[in-house]
């Protein structure tokens, strides 16, 4: 129990009149549970709080009750029944302090909870980013948001040095107003999931545009691999710039100034992060220990853009895997699912997108886990593209096949091996039964095409890659270029800006991969 509860006896202390520090004994649960609530269903449900030290504590839900003593600490914690998706129910919460008030939560849910986390394209809200985003029909799709089996939980911004116990939100309905204000990534896998499964959904959107994977992972998990210290150099290096950044606004300041005076454009300058959303493990800390001690049906990840740079994005094939597993451990469950999103085409100079989105291919040796490829509605000149609903039911997809077990495809061709040919290379695929074909799905009627000058690239025993010719044929592709007279390696969609091209016979587009 005591991993739920580090440094809780701070949550629980006030400074009262004179500044004498007490203890409030009366019994309280964590904001997570609330009214509206979603438990998870099929698994045992964790209850847990704070109370007078030594107390007992009885709970109450459904048909189930059970008492627990809190420890010296008044922490206590219990664990229910599993249940069937039902309810609604009322939870009750009894203290036997004589200052103690009975808990009363109603309209408390059983069904399937979701986390949903990341940066920027997660975090999209229905109603769009005002004045630099929006969501497709995002109007037409607030409206019809009202969805009584669906309940949100959106995390507020936080961060801390230290793992913290509570979050200041709670759950609420579904409406077109609590919605718009939701990731809406996360809102449209949600609504595919219920209306697929029939059973009420809990999602959690724990999430904060512009932040790198090392600022969503626990120190833990640094510290028990070696190979992360340069994830702490890095940060050394954001640190010192941080340094003079009055001097370094102030200055862009004087720049925007003076292009007014001059009847000129501002000139560009570069983004600023919140100083403390870049340091390791303060969003964990902040935004994701708190949820840790809550049951889940899995997890949803959309990030990796902030991770582009040169100098970062070489780590990230080890820091994601090593995230995923340290979630897991968190939560006390080694293989609960986790999908995400292959990060989508974005005209970005100075980063490299490609290291990042094939680093993601490869971390679909973890098990249990699912990728759904966004880069065919990716936005080149937009790095929050509006097409949140095809990115929001290729998640659900993975969910149906890999977790409610549906047997339709639900991965587009993903890179087996490539082999040497006279002629070029071959590449071979898995997830491609029935045939490959090539610029996106085919009007009814017509038939898909099996030629393109493509996403493909060739190179050599230089590692120098050039634009090649692609022929599919049947579940292969070969991949030929008059640039490179023995080919080596082949690569797929590597260019920031791809939008890639091959699809297979469920319309579902190929990842970024490289052979070398």
């Amino acid at each position: 129990m005591g991993k739920y509860f580090r440094s809780s006896i701070f949550a629980w202390m006030f400074f009262a009149v004179g500044g004498a520090c007490q203890v409030s004994a009366e019994v309280r649960l964590p904001r997570i549970i609330s009214e509206h609530a979603v438990l998870q269903r099929q698994v045992p449900i964790h209850i847990w709080g704070w109370a007078a030290p030594e107390e007992r504590v009885s709970v109450t839900l459904h048909a189930q009750s059970q008492s627990a003593d809190a420890n010296i600490y008044g922490e206590w914690s219990m664990w229910l029944q599993p249940e069937a998706a039902g309810g609604p129910y009322t939870l009750t919460v009894n203290g036997t302090a004589p200052s103690d008030h009975p808990l009363s939560f109603s309209d408390i849910l059983i069904g399937d909870v979701w986390l949903a986390s990341g940066q920027s394209n997660m975090e999209m809200p229905l109603r769009g980013f005002p004045g630099s985003a929006v969501v497709k029909n995002a109007d037409t799709e607030i409206a019809s948001a009202n969805q009584p089996q669906i309940r949100l939980l959106r995390v507020e911004h936080k961060v801390s040095d230290t793992p913290v116990n509570d979050i200041s939100s709670h759950w609420t309905l579904c409406t077109p107003q609590t919605a718009a204000d939701f990731s809406a990534v996360a809102y449209f896998f949600g609504r595919e999931i219920n209306r697929k499964e029939h059973v009420p959904i809990g999602l959690i959107d724990s999430t904060w545009g512009g932040t790198p994977i090392e600022s969503w992972m626990s120190l833990d998990a640094f510290g028990s691999d070696a190979s992360f210290m340069p994830v702490f150099a890095t940060r050394a290096r954001f640190a010192n710039e941080q340094a003079r950044l009055a001097q370094v606004e102030a200055a862009e300041k004087r720049e925007d100034e003076a292009a007014l005076q001059a009847h000129q454009p501002k000139p560009k300058h570069p983004w600023h992060p919140f100083e403390g959303s870049w340091l390791p493990a303060a969003l964990y800390n902040g935004m994701i220990a708190p949820l840790t001690p809550y049951s889940l049906k899995g997890f949803l990840w959309y990030q990796g853009e902030t991770n582009s740079a040169p100098e970062r994005a070489p780590l990230y094939a080890r820091l994601f895997p090593a995230m995923i597993a340290d979630w897991r451990e968190q939560w006390q469950q080694s293989n609960l699912p986790f999908l995400y999103v292959q990060i989508s085409s974005f005209h970005s100079d100075g980063e490299i997108w490609g290291v990042i989105r094939d680093a993601q291919r490869r971390t679909l040796a973890v098990a249990n886990t699912a990728m759904a490829v966004s880069l065919d509605v990716g936005d080149p000149a937009n790095v929050h593209p509006p097409d949140k609903q095809t990115v929001g039911a290729r998640l659900a997809l993975a969910a149906n096949g890999m977790v409610y077990h549906d047997a339709s495809t639900y991965a587009g061709p993903l890179f087996r091996q490539a082999t040497t040919e006279p002629a070029g290379m071959r590449v071979w695929f898995d997830d491609a039964s029935g045939g490959l074909h090539i610029g996106g799905p085919s009007p009814e009627g017509t038939a898909p095409s099996n030629n393109s000058q493509s996403a493909f690239e060739l190179a050599g025993d230089d590692h120098k890659f050039f634009p090649a010719h692609a022929t599919v044929e049947g579940e292969t592709v070969l991949v030929t270029s008059p640039a490179v007279r023995s080919p080596r390696y082949v690569r797929y969609a590597w260019k920031n800006e791809s939008s890639g091209g091959l699809y297979n016979q469920s319309d579902l587009p190929a990842a970024t991969f490289t052979s070398e």
